[in-house]
């Protein structure tokens, strides 16, 4: 019992740590329906600035924890404003480009990180806490799952209360559904879209960091790892939706926990076959709207 109980907590807090990667994807694509291939890197670079501070202060404190978030989360967020300022603005419904450069970008940021950051692991070391477990049923839990699982359900409250309540929430709704007519009203919808994009960014970095934290050390490719897992949760849960993310984030994370502890380690297999099952049967995804 305690052995099943392990898993479907840990399947939780991977689910999380899927969901905090991915969100800022599902946010970017179901609202403004562009694809960015480039989220990887706004994930790694988080991750890496999250090390530096870390590195540079007092990285078994819990103050510098939660700075290595917060400065995270800036950096992803200012490097995804930049993004779709310079790179996407003049390609909105331009797909074939926009993926193009996205992918460019990818492939030039991890090479850049490379550079600065070398290709070796860099370990962190975080609040004590987090090293040690919790016994829930007599399964010893490791602490980062809590931090994750909390972490992932502040993000989709958040995020959801700003696109249902806020002014700004109402106003990108609104200009994806008729850019034309919102613009018409004198609002200026470019700047809706730019803070779309760096709220997408912002939890990227914050994603970059805890999974730092998670995986105990960074590397540059730490984004390109998690964005496969990203994109296998947004398809499947619906790219509209963000709640159909959380949910196939979860779903996609305890069957690969249970299939890799149970199955012979055959979790990534099972994740990635679930993909065109669901495709096949719901080609929108469990949550997304019928063609």
């Amino acid at each position: 019992m305690s052995s099943v109980v392990l898993v479907l907590i840990t399947g939780l807090g991977v689910g999380a740590l899927y969901f905090l990667v991915a969100s800022g994807l599902s946010l970017i694509y179901g609202l403004m329906n562009v694809l960015n291939f480039a989220h990887g890197a706004f994930i790694a670079l988080g991750a890496l600035i999250g090390w530096e501070v870390a590195e540079h202060t007092d990285a078994a404190s819990w103050w510098s924890f939660l700075l290595s978030l917060v400065v995270g989360a800036v950096v992803g967020a200012a490097f995804a404003a930049f993004t779709e300022l310079v790179l996407i603005r003049p390609l909105y419904q331009r797909h074939i480009e926009q993926v193009l450069v996205t992918v460019g970008l990818s492939f030039a940021a991890i090479a850049l990180f490379d550079g600065i950051w070398g290709q070796d692991l860099h370990s962190v070391k975080g609040p004590a806490w987090l090293d040690e477990v919790t016994v829930v049923a007599g399964a010893h839990i490791a602490n980062i799952f809590w931090v994750l699982i909390v972490a992932a359900v502040l993000v989709l409250g958040g995020l959801s209360l700003f696109l249902r309540k806020t002014r700004y929430g109402k106003i990108i709704r609104a200009g994806v559904e008729n850019r034309a007519m919102v613009t018409a009203l004198g609002i200026d919808v470019r700047r809706a879209f730019t803070l779309v994009f760096s709220i997408g960014g912002a939890a990227a970095g914050l994603g970059g960091v805890l999974a730092m934290h998670y995986m105990t050390g960074v590397t540059p490719e730490i984004g390109s790892s998690l964005l496969i897992f990203a994109f296998i949760v947004i398809i499947i849960g619906g790219t509209e939706s963000l709640v159909g993310t959380a949910v196939a984030s979860v779903i996609v994370a305890v069957l690969q926990q249970f299939a890799n502890t149970y199955l012979w380690g055959t979790g990534d297999f099972i994740a990635i076959v679930l993909l065109p099952i669901v495709l096949l049967l719901r080609p929108s995804g469990l949550f997304g709207k019928r063609a």
